[in-house]
Parts: structure tokens; C-alpha cells; sequence
């Protein structure tokens, strides 16, 4: 597998591109999945009474998710980290504002993130590192803080399809969801829950409304697991 960060240098200045062709069978962009996943995740937070001021975007690539989770979040600040540091210059240049900041994995303090958020990170990360990626998460949370990890589903085939389209994910290696969780409780967390999501295009969007009864089985595209840094 290649260096993430090399890798996502290259696509620094393409990658909406590249995203945009691999999602192109869905009928959906890459906006309208951030938003719904910001959206179910916000449901679940507000199910918790949860109301994180900071937020950490772990792997947040060109930056373009990092100020939608503060603002729909309503959170005060969100930071936004990768290796990439190509991605990092770009998501600065379109992105930051006086509530949204990027910076470079090793300049994130810790135990100060209320909240930290990572979608199809962990599948560009290998085997034998994932466990060092997750300690960094755990470090920077404060107790009791909470992360909410999105990756897709290797046990739907439209998933594959999907990867196999994006140049990016050509050297991919996916997680199932008992194994994300198993990697997640190693890491320290404590799982809250498992939610599928995305289960149908853009042409049948009509039965949408019936992912909303159905997220506890593994259907959907993309898998959320909440858990959170113990309290003590």
C-alpha cells in the first residue's frame, strides 16, 4: 500500500474529480453524502444530549466536510487534520475561516476535542498502523469525549462497485464492521452504536424514508460506529 499522505498529495488538486466519477452511480455528490451523514450523526448526538463545542475532522483530506460539521453541528470550532499536507494547503485556501482551521497531524494538542469525526480514513491506513491512528483519536479526546466513525461496508457489493471506480481506493483494504469495533474497544472506546446508512440511488430515492427503520442491519454503503473515550 502506498504512503497516505504521498498518495493524497497527488489528488490534492483532483480530488473532488476523482470522488465525483467513483460516486457517479449513485446519482448523488459527495455534498449530499457529507450532509447526510453530518445529519444522522447529529440525530444520534442529540438522542445522547450531547452538544460538542470542538470538533476534531480526523483525515479531513480537502477540507470540505470540516465546516459543514461545525456549522451544523453548531459547534464553536472545528479542526481539520490529515497527512497530506498538499490537502491541508488547498483546504486553508477554500476552506478556513475564523471557526474552521487545518493543521498537520503532530501540531493537534490533546485531551481538548469534544467530538472527532473520520469518514473512509481508516481503509487508506495499514492494518498494522490502525491500531497508532486510533490512540492519536483517543489522545486528543477529552474523557468522555465521543467519535463517530464512518467507513463503508465491505458486505455490499454497490460499496465495491463504488471503490472500484475511484482511483484512490484502488489499494484499499476495507473494514467489517465486527472488526472496526474490535479495533475501536483495543483503542480504548466504548461502543454506543452501529448504524448502516445508504442503502438506495438517487433513481429510488422514494424508499429513502425506510433507512430511518432499517439502520440496525447491514444493508446500507457506509457503517457509522459512535463510541466514546471513557469518562474515567
Amino acid at each position: 500500500m502506498r504512503d497516505a499522505g504521498e498518495l493524497f498529495d497527488n489528488y490534492s488538486d483532483s480530488y473532488d474529480d476523482a470522488l465525483a466519477t467513483a460516486l457517479e452511480p449513485s446519482g448523488e455528490s459527495r455534498e449530499y453524502f457529507a450532509k447526510e451523514r453530518i445529519k444522522w450523526l447529529k440525530k444520534c448526538l442529540i438522542g445522547l444530549k450531547e452538544n460538542p463545542r470542538v470538533i476534531l475532522d480526523f483525515g479531513c483530506g480537502d477540507g470540505s466536510t470540516t465546516p459543514l460539521l461545525q456549522e451544523n453541528l453548531q459547534a464553536d470550532t472545528a479542526v481539520g487534520v490529515d497527512v497530506s499536507i498538499k490537502s491541508l494547503d488547498f483546504a486553508r485556501k477554500h476552506f478556513a475561516n475564523s471557526r474552521v482551521t487545518y493543521t498537520p497531524i503532530e501540531a493537534l494538542g490533546s485531551e481538548k476535542i469534544d467530538l472527532a469525526y473520520c469518514n473512509g480514513v481508516f481503509h487508506h491506513i495499514p492494518p498494522r498502523q490502525r491500531s497508532f491512528a486510533l490512540a492519536f483519536v483517543n489522545a486528543s479526546l477529552r474523557l468522555g469525549g465521543l467519535f463517530a466513525f464512518w467507513e463503508n461496508n465491505p458486505w455490499n457489493p454497490a460499496t465495491h462497485y463504488v471503490m472500484s471506480r475511484c482511483a484512490f481506493d484502488r489499494d484499499a483494504i476495507m473494514l467489517s464492521p465486527p472488526e472496526a469495533r474490535r479495533l475501536l474497544r483495543e483503542g480504548g472506546f466504548e461502543i454506543i452504536r452501529t448504524d448502516f446508512r445508504f442503502i438506495f440511488p438517487r433513481t429510488l430515492r422514494a424508499f429513502r424514508k425506510f433507512e430511518d427503520f432499517v439502520f440496525p442491519f447491514p444493508f446500507g454503503s457506509q457503517y457509522q460506529i459512535l463510541c466514546r473515550k471513557p469518562r474515567n
